[in-house]
């Protein structure tokens, strides 16, 4: 079986950028876009993969860590010269190489596949993926001959009125045999404007050897768009977007309003699983089945169980349980745990705590670097005073316990299994089991105050 390699062009600065963040590192739906191109290559049967890094490359090594390999691109000469600072890692290997940018997120596994399949089987030196585009101005066009075979690829500046006309176009992804690659690249000159070596060059020269140079032709323009500046990532936003939601909603999620709703590309949502509109669901976050989310609602980086209703509020780095009530308007900060049949209501905020089964806070409450039992109910106005202003300290209320409204546990303190703290008390020791604890001033009534 023929062995394949992998280069992958992110070296660019990205000036159009206008960013101090390095173009391939730009997030669509959530993750760089040179990630979704590791990615989608880790599907493909890809033996070695070569990361060329430029500008900014211990931020993309860091990012893509150890599974690939890096070559330095020092000078920024060109993509032909990027994909030559591959030779010493995989330049005497025999197989096929797919040269691909890193700033084209959008592309998939199928249609690398699919490219690497045609390759093969026509037993060309290189072959082009190529697209048809509605408006093709500005990119490279793919000259065929009347046996359809490619008989050249001749940029927008420097084509001919009827070249012009041509709508197929090169998307600057190849696949060459990769010894007559960096054979050829060696013959590449910079004879050119910008002084830089061009890896489309390279079909030139093969082409003047008599070796067979070919085109695979994919029906989805869109995956090939490169992002060299805000709008064009707002685009390929857009088409992500449309691509994940999608997806869910053929796996059985229903989404209120698509348009309205971001999924991140690492997210998994269970079957039967309602999303209403203003919902954003980002990082690695799992949803379980007949969940409803929203509207309005931000989850991030956390888990979800089964049947669980979260309406207007945020979750964050948070494991919840299943059949779970949160909303609207709650704040679940990280490192939050709520076991199944929690009630979290209106306007309250928890942060580096856990409730047990069946606990509830309603309402207008802050519990912090807390952990309560099963079955405890949490009056409104409930507060765990957890910082004094130097360190955290926990609170630690057991099942079953009864807190009531506007009461401030002053951390560290312990109520224990079934103890009840009064409306209003301000506890500072420890509550025994089935207790009542009263911490407050008594009333004091001064009849007829007023008419004095």
């Amino acid at each position: 079986m023929t062995k394949r390699f992998a280069v992958v062009l992110a070296a660019g600065k990205g000036t159009r950028m206008k960013s101090q963040l390095y173009k391939v590192l730009h997030p669509v739906c959530g993750k760089p876009m040179v990630q979704h191109i590791l990615d989608e290559l880790n599907v493909c049967r890809i033996d070695q993969t070569v990361t060329i890094v430029g500008h900014g490359a211990e931020k993309v090594k860091e990012l893509l860590g150890d599974k690939v390999a890096y070559a330095l691109q020092k000078e920024q000469l060109g993509t032909g010269h990027a994909v030559m600072q591959a030779e010493e890692t995989i330049g005497d290997e025999q197989g096929t190489t797919i040269v691909v940018c890193g700033d084209t997120p959008l592309l998939t596994a199928e249609t690398m596949e699919a490219l690497f399949t045609h390759h093969e089987e026509q037993g060309a030196k290189a072959t082009i993926l190529t697209a048809l585009a509605e408006d093709p101005t500005g990119y490279g066009r793919v000259i065929r001959d009347g046996t359809q075979a490619v008989k050249k690829i001749v940029e927008h500046k420097d084509a001919s009125s009827e070249e012009k006309q041509v709508k197929e176009i090169n998307t600057g992804t190849y696949c060459f045999d990769n010894k007559a690659l960096f054979k050829a690249l060696k013959r590449v000159g910079n004879d050119n404007s910008q002084g830089e070596y061009y890896l489309p060059d390279v079909i030139e020269i093969l082409q003047k050897d008599n070796e067979k140079v070919s085109a695979y032709q994919t029906n989805n323009f869109y995956e090939t768009m490169g992002v060299n500046d805000r709008v064009a990532l707002s685009e390929a936003e857009k088409w992500m977007k449309k691509r994940i939601n999608e997806k869910w909603m053929r796996e059985g999620v229903t989404l209120i309003d698509p348009e309205q709703t971001y999924i991140s590309a690492d997210a998994v949502i269970g079957q039967d699983t309602i999303i209403s509109p203003g919902t954003i669901i980002s990082g690695t976050t799992t949803i379980g089945d007949n969940c409803e989310l929203g509207p309005h609602s931000e989850i991030k980086d956390s888990r979800i169980g089964h049947g669980t209703v979260v309406k207007q509020s945020v979750v964050h780095n948070s494991d919840v349980g299943s059949h779970v009530s949160i909303g609207p308007f709650s704040h679940l900060r990280p490192q939050t745990e709520l076991a199944d049949k929690v009630r979290v209501g209106n306007f309250v905020e928890l942060k580096k705590m856990s409730m047990g089964e069946g606990s509830k806070a309603s309402h207008l409450s802050y519990l912090g670097d807390a952990k309560i039992g099963e079955g405890v109910n949490v009056g409104c106005g409930a507060i765990t005073v957890n910082y004094d202003g130097e360190n955290k300290f926990l609170t630690t209320v057991e099942d079953g316990a009864f807190i009531g409204c506007n009461s401030n546990l002053i951390a560290p303190v312990t109520v224990g299994k079934g103890a009840y703290i009064a409306a209003g008390s301000t506890i500072t020791d420890d509550v025994p089991q089935k207790s009542l604890a009263i911490a407050r001033e008594r009333q004091t009534t001064k009849e007829g105050y007023i008419n004095k």
